[in-house]
């Protein structure tokens, strides 16, 4: 009676074991989430929708990565477009939209605070550069720019028959995912007018939609085979190459554009409940369950 049972465990436990194993993706992912725990501690917090956002955008970086989803994505581009639809998009979304800053900042011990972290945040060769990439629209290009390149049939060819370049490429969809996703929840340059703000943002997501609606449309659409590394490699899912060409053009053409669907109904969220917090005395204020970036900075001493 307990065979089916322990079967369908040792599966899952099997599934969830790396493929390649990578000690970097797994100290980056328990550092984050450390220093998420201690700072809600440190700041007295209870653990809300924030931190709930927070987690399932860490997971899900680490799943896609660090899991069995890595080696069938290696073998399907169906999988592989799935996998960067959450390196890309959901994973960086839902870390961004928690606004983690002051509790990521509050659970940073004083010492590497002072002595490395503000340090590098305040060197003019990580802000000058990091100041141009998030410009609303320079990271709105790059955004779209870093899925055309990696879907370069040939580029593609070779990035996935070379490890460093493999590696190379899930790191910098993560990466750019996370700050674009960031410059348009969290970033507000002081002074700046809330409907210019807002409106900028608003506007980039709607413009990154199209490339990612034709790159995904000419994919899905197209009668040749456009990734042949995938026949080489041979099939681990019941699907031919074109098929699962298709489903992944499907994916790049409608869940990533509908990212900015979604973005755009947060930022409103975030903008009505900003209009509604200045409004005047006697009109109802809500409380804005997104937290502002540009709330208080952490109370928090160090310890």
């Amino acid at each position: 009676m307990l065979d089916p049972l322990y079967h369908q465990l040792s599966t899952l436990a099997a599934f969830l074991l790396p493929y390649e194993f990578s000690p970097t993706v797994l100290t980056v992912c328990l550092l984050a989430g450390w220093l998420y725990i201690r700072g809600l501690r440190r700041l007295r917090r209870r653990p809300g929708w924030g931190a709930l956002l927070f987690g399932i955008g860490l997971v899900s970086i680490y799943l896609v990565l660090q899991t069995q989803v890595d080696y069938y994505g290696r073998f399907s581009f169906f999988i592989h477009r799935l996998q960067h639809l959450v390196l890309h998009h959901l994973g960086p979304f839902l870390i961004a939209v928690s606004a983690p800053a002051p509790i990521l900042e509050a659970g940073l011990p004083l010492a590497i605070r002072s002595r490395i972290v503000d340090p590098l945040v305040q060197s003019p060769l990580i802000r000058g550069p990091l100041r141009v990439i998030q410009q609303p629209f320079v990271a709105g290009f790059l955004f779209v720019a870093i899925i055309y390149f990696w879907l370069e049939p040939d580029i593609h060819f070779y990035a996935m028959l070379s490890l460093p370049l493999y590696n190379t490429m899930n790191w910098g969809m993560a990466i750019d995912g996370l700050l674009f996703w960031w410059m348009i929840f969290n970033l507000h340059r002081p002074g700046e007018p809330v409907a210019r703000h807002y409106g900028v943002r608003l506007l980039v997501l709607f413009l990154v939609m199209f490339p990612q609606i034709v790159l995904g449309a000419y994919i899905a659409l197209s009668p040749t085979d456009l990734f042949s590394i995938y026949a080489l490699c041979g099939r681990v899912l019941p699907i031919g190459e074109m098929e699962g060409q298709h489903l992944g053009g499907l994916v790049t053409w409608i869940p990533a554009a509908m990212m900015s669907v979604l973005g755009a109904l947060v930022l409103l969220v975030k903008w009505t409940r900003r209009a509604q917090a200045s409004a005047p005395a006697n009109d109802p204020v809500f409380p804005d369950p997104w937290r502002e970036a540009e709330s208080p900075k952490n109370p928090i001493a160090a310890s």
